[in-house]
């Protein structure tokens, strides 16, 4: 019983002995035949042909026998019954190759002679990039007369075989054919007679609906004419009344025009003069800052001659370190005095409450007047270091009052500068109050800058009148302390000249910037007081190693000055 595992086409190189090299396709046909007479076996064949040359047969029967010596040769890994479809799955992989232009696998057949007259040789190459590996080589015979005419034989049965098919299927489509163009033809020739049927009865009907339609245009054509003028009338109508109520329109937009181009011309007129005004008073702002600048310049020179004044302190200082001891003498009298301060804490409370106000004041207006209150503030500053100084140094103020006569006359002319300061602050005040005055009739910004101006006005006027106040209680205070110096001094000593409280600063001005640190005896201690507000103040109780010395009285009197500065 035979059993065909494979028939495919496969090109295959032909290899001939004078070194010529080919390509042809050809048809291998892989058979396994099995006999069971008179003993059980099974043989492989292989058959190679081509389809365009019947002359070309190559045959090879190999059996189990045989197989064992080719496994041998070879040095196959499988048995006989793996061998057929190990081999089918080498051609496949043969046919997968040949459209590659470099085919890894490929089948080559070689001879000694020309085909078909001597035994060929099947090889199964695998090409890489060292060598050809051949996998498996087979060696075919050529058939003889009586293969090759069994061989046609079997071809030419084979191919009668289809004939006769293929006759019996044209005949059987012939006549399914027939009968279907018979049924076509009967059912054409119905549909033509309905199609003509349809034709008449569809011209009869488009004649009817023409005549039909043609009615029903004229009656409507007749109807949309007398639309047509009855809407020509009624937008004769309209268009007459628009006329006249635009000619209405028009005459009321030209009056309002003209009402408007006169008021435009008004507000203009307005425009310029306040333009104007803005530009004066722009000028004059600019010379009132001038006017500051000069100020502290002149500011600065003053601070120039107290670093100068500063220099001498430090050569004071060793003869401050001796009087020290005498400060003892004044201690008790300075407690005798504290009811006093208390009094004076009392008016310092009220003072300071109004501070406060002015404080969140001027916070709230910082922005407009900034300028004003960075010389406010240098100002403040410069008080408030005086006033550290005199509260380290008031036990010094009674020793140092005979030796600073010598410093009256630059006192005198810091005093001076100090009125001209306050003369140039007034000339400001008075032309901020002119500039408010004129300002009444701006836009609504200018009515806000002239009520800021106002404020700083009132504010400049309030600190005035606590200066006098402040200057009072200082004189006061001035003329205590020179009581209590001339008479606990040597009485044939002549009395210390009284000096007012702006010489006293100005005299203690080189001693804000020296910050010296004079010992105390130990035995001195500090009594504090009630300061005004603490969030305000800091503390000035000055502690160091030695004798302490009670700075009550200075240390009230500071806001004082900085109300008195401001």
């Amino acid at each position: 019983m035979a059993q065909e595992l494979l028939s495919r086409e496969v090109k295959v190189l032909l290899r001939s002995q004078d070194c010529s090299e080919r390509r042809q396709t050809v048809r291998i046909c892989i058979e396994q035949l099995t006999a069971s007479s008179p003993v059980h076996k099974k043989d492989l064949i292989v058959r190679m042909t081509d389809d365009t040359d019947p002359f070309f047969l190559y045959n090879l029967v190999i059996s189990e026998d045989d197989f064992q010596s080719l496994k041998l040769q070879q040095g196959l890994l499988v048995d006989f019954s793996a061998f057929p479809q190990k081999f089918i799955d080498l051609v496949y992989q043969c046919i997968n190759e040949e459209k590659k232009e470099v085919p890894r696998f490929l089948l080559q057949l070689s001879s000694g002679a020309a085909l078909g007259s001597s035994p060929a040789q099947l090889d199964v190459v695998e090409t890489n990039p060292f060598k050809h590996l051949t996998h498996l080589s087979l060696r075919l015979l050529p058939a003889n007369d009586m293969e090759v005419k069994t061989y046609l034989a079997m071809c030419l049965k084979c191919i009668k075989e289809e004939k006769v098919m293929l006759h019996h299927k044209l005949k059987k489509t012939e006549d399914d054919l027939t009968r279907q163009l018979i049924c076509t033809q009967q059912s054409l020739s119905e549909k033509t007679i309905e199609l003509e049927n349809l034709k008449s009865d569809s011209s009869t009907k488009i004649t009817a609906l023409t005549s039909q339609h043609t009615a029903e245009l004229t009656s409507e054509k007749e109807k949309a004419q007398q639309a047509n003028t009855q809407l020509q009338q009624q937008c004769e109508q309209q268009r007459k009344e628009f006329e006249s109520s635009l000619q209405k329109n028009t005459q009321q937009m030209q009056s309002r025009l003209n009402e408007l181009e006169q008021s435009n011309k008004d507000l203009l007129e307005r425009r310029y003069k306040a333009e104007s005004t803005v530009r004066e008073l722009k000028a004059k702002y600019q010379s009132l800052e001038e006017d500051l600048q000069r100020a502290e310049q002149k500011v600065t020179s003053l601070g120039r001659e107290n670093s100068a004044l500063d220099a001498e302190c430090h050569d004071k200082e060793k003869e401050l370190n001796r009087l020290q001891t005498r400060l003892a003498v004044f201690e008790q009298e300075l407690k005798d005095k504290d009811q006093l301060v208390q009094r004076s804490n009392e008016i310092l409370v009220a003072t300071q409450e109004q501070k406060t106000v002015l404080e969140a004041n001027t916070e709230k207006k910082q922005v407009q007047i900034g300028k004003l209150e960075a010389t406010i503030k240098s100002l403040s500053c410069e008080l408030l270091k005086a006033n550290d100084i005199i509260k380290k140094l008031q036990g010094d103020l009674k020793t140092l009052m005979g030796k600073l006569k010598l410093k009256n006359a630059v006192t005198v002319q810091q005093e001076k500068l100090i009125a001209e300061k306050e003369k140039l602050l007034q000339e400001g005040q008075i032309k901020l109050h002119d500039i408010q005055q004129s300002l009444r009739l701006k836009e609504e910004e200018a009515e806000k800058l002239q009520e800021q101006l106002q404020q700083t006005n009132k504010k400049l006027e309030e600190s005035k009148e606590l200066l006098k106040t402040n200057e009072n209680v200082i004189t006061w205070l001035n003329k205590q302390l020179n009581e209590n110096q001339s008479a606990s001094s040597n009485p044939s000593s002549a009395p210390f000249k009284t000096v007012s409280p702006n010489q006293m600063l100005e005299n203690r001005m080189p001693l804000l910037n020296s910050r010296i640190n004079y010992p105390l005896p130990s035995s001195y201690s500090v009594i504090p007081c009630i300061a005004p507000s603490a969030s305000h103040q800091p503390s000035l109780d000055v502690i160091r190693p030695g004798p302490r010395v009670r700075c009550d009285c200075m240390k009230c009197i500071r806001p004082l000055f900085m109300y008195g500065r401001t």
